[in-house]
């Protein structure tokens, strides 16, 4: 009875899992797509992209990368790159990289920025975009 039980719950916990993973891929998708369109939309409409920096972990120093793109958070902790791509523009930053720069990877976009956080600290995607470009979607 016991080996059956453990088998039923490791079997419940694959699917539970399984399903999570399918529902985060789909908020994925969602964001991805809200953020291409978002970046055709800024492009048509002249929205001029900045150089995006990351922050050090508490505060500490900037650094330089090469993307372009629009912060996404007032804070500057989120970004969207010319590319569409999203990413986090925190990071620990060494000295070197304060003064070289660093390369950043794309990272799967939220939904929700800053989700699981402190209150007031999360915002909507699509808040956040329409922040940057009144409108954006219905043009």
């Amino acid at each position: 009875m016991s080996d059956d039980w453990a088998e039923q719950r490791t079997e419940a916990a694959r699917v539970q899992a399984e399903r999570l993973r399918a529902r985060q891929d789909a908020e994925h998708a969602r964001a991805s797509a809200m953020l291409r369109e978002f970046v055709a939309a800024a492009a048509g409409r002249g929205l001029e992209p900045e150089d995006l920096q990351v922050k050090g972990y508490g505060g500490r120093g900037t650094a330089r990368t090469p993307l372009r793109g629009w912060y996404l958070r007032q804070d500057r902790t989120a970004g969207v790159g010319v590319d569409g791509e999203f990413y986090v523009l925190t990071a620990p930053l060494t000295l070197v990289d304060r003064v070289r720069g660093v390369r950043l990877t794309p990272q799967p976009p939220p939904l929700v920025l800053g989700a699981g956080g402190k209150d007031g600290d999360s915002v909507d995607l699509a808040v956040a975009l329409e922040r940057l470009l009144p409108g954006w979607r219905g043009r």
